[in-house]
């Protein structure tokens, strides 16, 4: 053993989101796997602000959209084989939902389902998931035939109507688009850590501690009114989500918030597996005959629920996960929307109302990855995710080779 391995190291994650929970696994599956893990001196802790424990932000409360399609390539070439893999070697498909899914765009006009007609929220920002397919735009759906083949209507997606469909066109071939149960993935990940070893700690962490240019500890409060304490630290990663820059000053994040919605169809009802990006056109007011176009995302999960969510807003960041305020309107108007299209979940009963903050990367692409030297060696940081919030996990492949 070389002196750099004796060395005790003492690393820790900031966040317990989907790519905080991951490194730890990977860490702590790569400590527990060495030959010599029984005499290692490394020790990995995890530190989460909201009493719920992890995965309460947009980890819990994503889509969970895994694509070959989607960006940065760079890592997405990675990180859907390895979503794969980790499916088969713990059972994801019970355990979070893992599976394959048609996935396309549908076109069509909604009907009128009362108070559907809803204003514009103030502040709306596109989430923009099909600017990772080829020529930065989602494929246009072809052609508004009569008929269901004309229309390029899969012949087992029942769950909206054929009446009022213009146009449906896939997005990307079979065995390319899956996905997970984001709140279900990040809590196995976080559950699988533990079982190796990591600690964790239930509080807000306040400022990254640095000496001689390398960090040195955290600072953080346990609860939301407890004292402040420090924990000593090697390396540090920091993976806070939109919450980064409360912690690291330097940091050119700014928040998204997000809202979304759960529907439960009866239980007499099937939905297919597909994720449809809509372009529906609804009426403005019951005499106008001007039309307004919305374009809610649509998730059928493998327990017959439906997640649905709609675009952003610049509504301000709270102090914590726990805080975040949900507009009823915004979920209104995503359940009015789909509803407008399906009397499968029109007829459903609406489960979870729920917002959540995406890390916007304020200057050039993101996500920021790696090692920051120039701000403290030791520090690492993970975030600016954006909306693929399910592919970066695979973040931590780089922060692993880096610290361990």
């Amino acid at each position: 053993m070389t002196s750099s391995e004796s060395t005790p190291k003492h690393i820790v994650i900031i966040g317990g989101g989907i790519i905080g929970c991951t490194t730890a696994y990977y860490l702590t599956s790569r400590l527990s796997s060495s030959e010599n893990a029984s005499q290692s001196t490394t020790s990995i802790t995890l530190i989460e602000a909201s009493i719920h424990g992890p995965a309460q932000g947009a980890s819990g409360k994503a889509g969970g959209l895994v694509a070959r399609w989607a960006y940065p390539k760079e890592l997405v070439s990675m990180s859907y084989p390895e979503h794969e893999r980790l499916a088969q070697t713990h059972d994801g498909k019970e355990r979070w939902g893992w599976r394959y899914v048609n996935c396309g765009t549908w076109e069509g006009r909604g009907e009128d389902v009362g108070s559907a007609r809803s204003t514009n929220q103030k502040g709306q920002r596109s989430l923009e998931k099909e600017l990772g397919l080829p020529g930065g735009t989602k494929p246009k759906a072809q052609g508004k035939g009569k008929g269901r083949k004309e229309k390029g209507l899969p012949q087992d997606l029942e769950w909206v109507k054929e009446e009022l469909t213009d146009a449906y066109s896939p997005m990307a071939k079979d065995g390319e688009t899956a996905q997970v149960h984001p709140y279900l993935f990040t809590t196995s990940m976080f559950e699988l850590a533990k079982e190796r070893g990591l600690k964790y700690i239930h509080g807000f962490a306040k400022k990254i501690i640095r000496a001689n240019a390398k960090v040195t500890g955290v600072e953080y409060r346990e609860g939301k009114d407890g004292e402040f304490k420090i924990i000593e630290a090697t390396h540090v990663v920091l993976a806070a989500g939109a919450w980064s820059p409360r912690i690291l000053e330097e940091l050119p994040i700014s928040p998204t918030r997000a809202h979304s919605v759960t529907i439960r169809p009866s239980p007499d009802v099937k939905i297919a597996p597909y994720v449809l990006f809509t372009e529906i056109s609804m009426p403005i007011s019951d005499s106008s005959t001007d039309y307004k176009t919305v374009s809610p995302e649509i998730y059928a999960r493998p327990d017959n629920e439906v997640y649905a969510c709609g675009p952003g807003d610049d509504f301000p960041l709270p102090d914590s996960v726990d805080e975040v305020q949900v507009d009823p309107e915004a979920c209104n108007s995503i359940v009015q929307h789909v509803s407008s299209i399906s009397e499968e979940l029109r007829a459903g009963t609406v489960e979870k109302r729920q917002a959540c903050y995406l890390p916007t990367v304020d200057t050039g692409n993101g996500p920021i990855i790696g090692e920051a030297r120039d701000i403290a060696e030791g520090l690492y940081i993970a975030t600016g995710h954006t909306c693929w919030v399910s592919h970066f996990h695979l973040l931590v492949f780089c922060l692993e080779m880096l610290v361990l």
